[in-house]
């Protein structure tokens, strides 16, 4: 078998078999296929696609690549949530606590944000004293204790993702449909997931723009879950603007207290998608008949205080200061915050959510590149959302800095990123669509 055949067969159109894909795979991650030649074989796969067997196929090796956890020995169905990446997006730090406290269990492996998206670790780490980075046994034991850890990756969990993702991210190949869903999927899978709720985002702020296209990468992450006999669920929600008021890691942190603690309305956004996240996860957990008894369940583990009870001990449990989750403004404490007022009055008709992010991202709330050291305490706060009226007298945001030094910048591009209009707009539905394996 040659690499140079299997690129010329891809480059046609053909459907791969499951011992090719091994042979690219497995050949790819020990360093016997060269870059180049990868490079090349992603483009084919960007312009000529996979059949859905295939993409499972490829899913499965990639997750064989390297460690696989089994955690068969931890209690009950193991149940994982993954987001595509947006702004302002803490539902991690809310929905998992909420299953726990509903007797789910949720051992889930998480990433560091990049560009305008956060990443759950970071905020987690804006707690003082709290430990990503577990060993297998400690990650097994809060899980154990709690119902629920939130830790890093190991390095040896799938590598061909990470050294097939570097080469994505320098070859215009990030988009592939395929490529996404079989990264996405490689990993819940090798984390020892045994259901899947994926959150879709859709929109300015995510990777996939149109419903269109979002609908068919969840389409595509489904029927690999069925392929490989694990249950899944997707949702599409809408990130045309950040699901949460604030953007920035302690803020963030701050938010999904708020939530658990039960300041949130429920018609604030993200309380509708934690809320129908966690309907979701607890259904295919088996603890609830249908998602929207899930989401009953989830509402009274808010408003009892289990679901707060719960993200708390596994802070204390990760070596974390749990006490400022119920002082949280103590997380977010910075020299200076600037209020942004709108240049005039009128009705915010659209949010370029990316740029918000990146307006929090130079306040250094997030990272350009891997090695950017981020402050987890500043960031902004969003007064206002699509639909609203504002007057030039009406705070748009407020940013928290410590850092003056790309203020400006910061502040344009937060500026820039709203649209104001003499007319309201339509409503925008948090949930945009659905796709299960049913």
């Amino acid at each position: 078998m040659r690499m140079v055949d299997l690129i010329a067969q891809k480059r046609a159109g053909e459907e791969h078999s499951g011992e090719e894909l091994h042979f690219i795979v497995q050949g790819f991650t020990a360093g016997h296929i060269p870059d180049y030649q990868m490079s090349a074989w992603m483009m084919a796969v960007c312009f000529r696609g996979m059949t859905p067997s295939e993409t499972a196929a490829l899913t499965l090796e990639m997750a064989c690549s390297g460690d696989v956890m089994d955690l068969s020995s931890l209690p009950g169905i193991k149940v994982d949530k993954h987001s595509t990446g947006g702004v302002g997006d803490t539902t991690t730090l809310a929905v998992a606590p909420m299953v726990a406290a509903c007797g789910g269990t949720v051992a889930k492996m998480s990433g560091r944000g990049l560009g305008h998206t956060g990443g759950t670790l970071d905020k987690l780490e804006s707690i003082p004293g709290t430990n990503v980075n577990l060993d297998r046994a400690r990650f097994e034991a809060i899980v154990r204790d709690c119902g629920l850890c939130v830790a890093g990756q190991t390095a040896d969990l799938v590598p061909a993702d990470k050294l097939m993702y570097a080469l994505r991210d320098v070859t215009a190949t990030v988009e592939s449909q395929p490529l996404i869903a079989a990264s996405v999927m490689s990993k819940k899978l090798a984390a020892g997931a045994d259901a899947i709720v994926l959150d879709v985002k859709c929109g300015s702020g995510a990777f996939m723009k149109t419903p269109e296209d979002a609908r068919a990468l969840a389409r595509a992450m489904v029927d690999i879950g069925a392929e490989l006999h694990r249950n899944t669920v997707a949702l599409i929600t809408d990130m045309n603007q950040p699901l949460g008021s604030a953007v920035g890691n302690g803020l963030e942190v701050r938010e999904a207290a708020e939530l658990l603690r039960g300041q949130l309305p429920e018609t604030a956004p993200l309380y509708q998608i934690c809320l129908l996240l966690a309907g979701e996860m607890l259904c295919l957990s088996g603890l609830a008949v249908t998602p929207e008894q899930g989401r009953d369940m989830a509402r009274s583990a808010v408003e009892n205080g289990s679901a707060f009870a719960r993200l708390a001990r596994m802070i204390s449990l990760m070596g974390g200061d749990a006490s400022l989750l119920s002082q949280p403004d103590r997380l977010c404490r910075v020299k200076q915050k600037l209020d942004v007022f709108p240049a005039r009055e009128g009705y915010i008709i659209a949010m370029d959510a990316a740029g918000v992010g990146r307006a929090a991202q130079l306040l250094g709330a997030g990272r350009a590149t891997k090695t950017d050291v981020i402050d987890p305490a500043v960031g902004l706060v969003l007064h206002r959302r699509i639909g609203d009226f504002l007057r030039p007298t009406d705070p748009l945001a407020t940013l928290c800095v410590n850092d003056e030094s790309r203020l400006p910048e910061a502040r344009a591009a937060l500026t820039q990123s709203i649209s104001l209009g003499d007319a309201p707009p339509a409503p925008l539905p948090a949930l945009l669509g659905r796709e299960s394996g049913s």
